[in-house]
């Protein structure tokens, strides 16, 4: 997140994808977390939709799935609205 909030989304998004690479970090919840966060931020919401309920179907922990979820569902809804 550090480089994405240094040089932006994009770049922050290029080095998640590299570590989507990595055998140890493919079910690690949090990447794709990461990941639907910087997605959002460059307008792609049906891929952001896709990493928010992955990285919920991952997690482990009840509050942090709410909140992923909840975040999944911010993605219907702005893409709903961009459908109108």
């Amino acid at each position: 997140m550090a480089l994405a909030m240094a040089f932006g989304p994009a770049a922050g998004l290029e080095l998640a994808d590299q570590l989507m690479q990595e055998p140890a970090l493919r079910n690690y919840h949090l990447l794709p977390s990461v990941r639907a966060d910087l997605l959002m931020k460059l307008g792609r919401l049906g891929e952001a939709l896709g990493e928010f309920e992955r990285a919920a179907a991952l997690t482990q922990n009840a509050p942090e799935r709410a909140m992923l979820v909840e975040r999944a569902q911010l993605c219907r809804v702005e893409l709903a609205d961009k459908q109108k």
